[in-house]
């Protein structure tokens, strides 16, 4: 297991990782302290905290955004499908009616015989 020094809010902190997955915990904690920039840079006084939990909103925020932005596509696609499934089943159906009309009239028949 690998560990990985990296600073946040102007501390250290040593995180452990999988092996390999250094440079990418690094990245992770780039994007974290671009957040707590921006909040810095809005002005407000805050403890250690207080700014890592406007930041952590700052992430929650911009992820909402992106589910939002996925979403309507995904759910798109699948009502598309649930249409093209819908219109196989009926397309089935009257099928199935088809043959069970045949048979009917096959037995019909034989009945008679």
């Amino acid at each position: 297991m690998a560990q990985v020094s990296i600073r946040l809010n102007g501390y250290s902190y040593t995180i452990g990782c999988k092996d390999g997955e250094e440079r990418y915990l690094q990245d992770l904690a780039r994007q974290v302290e671009r957040r707590i920039e921006r909040v810095r840079g809005l002005g407000t006084q805050g403890g250690e905290s207080w700014t890592l939990v406007m930041a952590a909103l700052l992430m929650a925020d911009e992820l909402h955004d992106l589910a939002k932005e996925i979403l309507p596509s995904t759910t798109s696609e699948r009502v598309q499908r649930a249409d093209r499934i819908i219109t196989e089943n009926e397309a089935l159906e009257q099928k199935l009616n088809l043959l069970a009309e045949r048979a009917e009239g096959i037995a019909a028949e034989l009945e008679s015989a």
